[in-house]
């Protein structure tokens, strides 16, 4: 395990939001520690504060802050030491016929028409649904960091040669990538857009040379968020210290 280096950051401050409920745990109320101001938070910054367990939601940085909870733990991937399981490796081959282009940040209609299926599917009933063209734009569109969209396209073999099926958003960090959010194609079943997305980046981080792929939030309580423990080895950031976290692993309330 490692510990987190004390943040080299003298113009940064640092507050606390007014609690809120949760996303994530029903009943559970939320607070959040935000990184300010903005405009000082450029790249070689902000690949500190994701170190120290920061995310970022457009151009607003953030950690989780709660009172009586620390269910929300900042994770990892060391990729040199990454190993597929059975699983993986069956949805790394089954979409290899992708076809990818990695992009500057830029809004189409195209984008935002798969943002809208994908919410109204996957996160039927929650606020996220209901976002318009500017909240989408705030949201993944905004970034003072190194960041990407990528496509995945069908391939040339494909029934429908050319047809977006994904995009993901990452940050470029100095010790790797920081995965910022991905939605895709959820009007097919069986397919696993989500896991070959992780796949993709791990892969990567590796071309880059760089150790770390960072997932953001593993919540055991929470099934959208517990997927993470999938991929190992997968560390967690827990008391300022970079740990192991296994797959039976829970964290208190």
């Amino acid at each position: 395990m490692s510990r987190v280096h004390e943040l080299p950051i003298t113009a940064i401050q640092f507050y606390a939001t007014a609690p809120y409920p949760c996303s994530y745990i029903p009943k559970q109320i939320a607070r959040s520690q935000v990184a300010t101001p903005t405009h000082s938070i450029g790249a070689d910054v902000y690949s500190n504060l994701v170190n120290a367990g920061f995310r970022r939601s457009g151009s607003y940085t953030y950690r989780p802050y709660c009172d009586h909870c620390k269910a929300c733990i900042a994770t990892r991937i060391p990729v040199a030491s990454f190993t597929p399981n059975r699983s993986q490796r069956r949805t790394w081959q089954k979409h290899a016929g992708l076809q990818t282009q990695v992009l500057s940040l830029a809004f189409t209609d195209e984008h935002y028409q798969l943002y809208q299926q994908y919410q109204s599917t996957r996160h039927h009933s929650s606020l996220m649904e209901y976002d318009n063209q500017e909240q989408y734009t705030q949201f993944l569109l905004q970034s003072r960091v190194n960041s990407r969209m990528v496509e995945f396209r069908d391939g040339p073999n494909d029934p429908h040669p050319g047809r977006l099926r994904m995009v993901s958003m990452i940050d470029v960090l100095e010790q790797g990538i920081s995965s910022v959010y991905t939605f895709y194609d959820s009007g097919e079943t069986g397919t696993s857009y989500g896991t070959y997305s992780v796949l993709w980046q791990i892969d990567q981080v590796m071309q880059l040379g760089l150790p770390y792929l960072y997932l953001g939030y593993y919540i055991a309580q929470s099934p959208k968020m517990s997927y993470k423990i999938k991929f190992q080895p997968l560390e967690g950031l827990i008391n300022d210290q970079w740990q192991r976290l296994l797959p039976d692993q829970h964290t208190d309330d």
